[in-house]
Parts: C-alpha cells; structure tokens; sequence
C-alpha cells in the first residue's frame, strides 16, 4: 500500500480532520489535526490484515499436498502464489494512487463496460475456466482473474459516478433509478450464468447503498430493497442445490446433510469449537487436513479460530470494523468538501469490505448458510486480493485529496 513510501502523517483519533482557520465542516469534530499525507493507521491496519492472513493462508494449505489433486505441488505452493498476488497488488495500489479522482470519475462508465465484456467472455467456452462446477475465472498463465471481482469495483465506481450526474432527479423513480437497476440486473444475469450469486449479492449491496447514501428518496429505496430480497427469494427457491444449502445450514449435523450440503459447515463449527477461547496454537489445526473444504479461501477463518480461538475471532471481527469504520469516516469527510464522487466511492468501498466480511464470519460462525464469498484481504486468490487493494488505494488517495483541499489547495 501507499503506506510503504513512507508519505504523509497520521491523522486524530477519529479520523476527520476538522478545522481549518475559522471553518468547520458538518460531521466533524472541532479539533487541530495535521492535513498533509494520507491516513496511514488504515494502510498500516490493511498490511497487518494481509501479513496475518499470509501466514494463516501457509498454515491452511501446508498439508494440501498430500490430496491427490495437489500431488505434484510444493508445501509451499500456495503460500508463495498469494505473497506473490500481495506484491502484485501493491505494485497495483502504488500506482493506483497516483490516479486523481477526477481521472475515476472520468472513466467509470468505460470501466463498467470494460467489466461487462469480461463477463461474458468468462462465459465462453475455451476461454473462462471451469473449477467445481462454476466458470468464473479466466487463465492469465501465471494467474487466473475473476471478472466478477473486476465488477465489485467498477459497479462502484459507475454507481458513484451516475448518482453524481443524476443528483437532480433522485426523487423521480424511473429517472433516477431504473437506468442503474438496468446496469446491476445485467450484471446479476452475467454473474448468475457462471453461477456466483454471491459476487452478485455483494454487488447489489453496493449499488443499493450508494444509491441511499446519494440521496434516493427513502421510499423508492425501500421499496426497491424489498424487490431485492424477493428476486433473491425466488433465486432460491427455483434452484434445487440452494434450497439444500438452506436446509443444511438450519441443521447441519443432520444424518442427511452432514456429509452433503451441511458438510463444510459442520467442520467448520468443529474447528471453531476445538479452538475455545485461546485456540490450538499456530499449526495445530486438525480440520485443515483434508477434513475441512477450502480451508485457505472461504474458511480460512475457521482455521483461525481452531489456531487462535475466540480472541483470533474477535481480534479478525474488530479490526474489520475499526477498518469499514475509518473508511465511511474518509468518504463523510469527502462528502463534507463537496467531493460527491469521491465520498460516494469511498463508503462503497467500506459497504464492500463491510458486507463481504459480513458475510464470510458469518458462514464460518454458522449463523448464516454457506455462500462462496473470502474473507477480504486474508483468504487466498490473486483477483481478490489485487482489486481489494486497488479499492483501497483509491481510499488513501480520497483521504490524500482531503487533505489538499483543507490546506487550500487543489485535489
């Protein structure tokens, strides 16, 4: 992150800086901070989070060789292909942050069209690559890149930029918000045909909430919300091997479900159980071998609850909302300077990570059914983890610009 070079200085205890001479902007508090940099307890948090999570990503994959699907892989194999996706997006987030945001802003709706065409050349035979079942990823060679995660950030990026041009008919519906449905539905019919309903979802909730934070009319967007839950209902309802991941997860020890849909969750409250409060210690995790499904991407958390217990758990949950917490104040305080776009995109990338972590804990935690979604910034995946970076980037570049503007200058 931009943190490594060392720029710019930390900002107060909330975050938000707040007076300038005798001015004071609204949702911020009246105390002296310095105005120069970019927020670095938030890049310093985020390497934290990807530090922890490449170690855990080794400790979970370690003994994967011995699956017969990995036979001719390196104990390490794994370990090294993430700290080489982390280089990769740092390399990707220096230069990110170098972007002005009025070059995003600029450029979203090209982007978003940019992301469509992935998205349907992932669905191209010969070209998208089938693992488990599902289509969704594209092989670079040295690395295969999922479109869908492309689509998180410039669904983003597009949202933020067509509330902007559409501030002064947000309380006419069809004007204001049947165009972005349009753009979200096409996506959600691109991502459904892979299937990944759970990119679609996390879309959703970020094209949803920039809407609201935009200005929506509250009825609209209730009423939008409820259309939302019921087009997902009937996703569900309509498709057999969902309806029994439902079924599992309202009990997963069941005799018919425990070695079927219910069986990655079982495990993964066996390994969260074996933990208890201080955990079995760093490698100790008996789950990761080969008892527990995707130990290293979508419940890396369970290992890390077997290793480190309840207070790995806790430490993982808190320092996410520290995270989403710092994030949302960045985009209040762009907003606040009459930065619309850049406010908007930085607290869709706070709903983001929020949600998308949201989700993850709780399908490790048991507390809701099983959905194919990483744990941001620690679970292994190279187009993850490279477009979470980038996102963030363009987070401290936000913060950078802020602080421009409060000096006086230009963003």
């Amino acid at each position: 992150m931009p943190a490594l070079i060392g720029l710019g200085n930390a900002v107060g205890a909330d975050g938000l800086p707040v007076r300038l001479s005798n001015r004071t902007y609204a949702g911020t508090q009246q105390r002296p901070v310095r105005e120069l940099g970019f927020d670095q307890p938030l890049a310093w948090v985020v390497i934290a989070l990807m530090c922890w999570g490449l170690v855990m990503v080794y400790s979970a994959s370690i003994a994967l060789t011995d699956n017969p699907r990995f036979t001719n892989y390196a104990p390490t194999h794994f370990v090294v292909r993430h700290g080489l996706f982390i280089v990769i997006g740092l390399v990707a987030s220096l230069i990110t942050f170098q972007v002005p945001m009025q070059t995003w802003e600029r450029f979203a709706p090209w982007l978003f069209a940019v992301s469509l065409v992935f998205l349907v050349l992932v669905l191209i035979p010969h070209i998208g690559s089938v693992v488990n079942g599902a289509r969704r990823w594209i092989s670079f060679g040295f690395m295969s890149f999922q479109p869908s995660e492309l689509a998180k950030l410039t669904v983003l990026l597009y949202a933020a930029d067509y509330m902007v041009r559409r501030m002064e008919v947000k309380e006419r519906f069809f004007r204001a918000v049947l165009p972005m449905a349009v753009a979200v539905l096409v996506v959600g019919m691109l991502l459904l045909a892979e299937p990944d309903m759970g990119a679609f979802m996390v879309i959703v909730v970020i094209a949803m909430g920039i809407l609201f934070l935009g200005g929506v009319n509250a009825r609209m967007f209730f009423l939008m919300a409820l259309l939302v839950v019921a087009a997902f209902a009937v996703i569900v309802l309509t498709s057999e091997w969902r309806r029994q991941r439902i079924f599992a997860y309202l009990d997963p020890f069941s005799e018919d479900h425990a070695l079927g849909k219910g069986y990655q969750l079982s495990h993964a409250l066996i390994a969260i159980g074996r933990g208890e409060i201080f955990g079995v210690g760093l490698g100790g995790s008996v789950e990761k071998l080969h008892w527990l499904p995707e130990a290293h991407t979508d419940f890396l958390l369970a290992v890390i609850g077997e290793e480190f217990g309840l207070i790995g758990v806790l430490v993982v949950i808190g320092s996410f909302l520290w995270l989403v917490r710092r994030i949302m104040l960045i985009g209040r305080q762009a907003i606040a300077l009459d930065q619309v776009f850049s406010g908007l995109v930085a607290q869709g990338v706070g709903l983001w990570m929020g949600f998308q972590a949201f989700i993850n804990i709780g399908v490790n935690l048991g507390a809701l059914p099983t959905k194919g979604l990483t744990l941001p910034l620690m679970s292994y995946g190279g187009s993850a983890i490279l477009l979470e970076l980038v996102a963030l980037s363009i987070v401290l570049r936000i913060d950078y610009e802020n602080r421009q503007l409060m000096k006086g200058g230009r963003a």
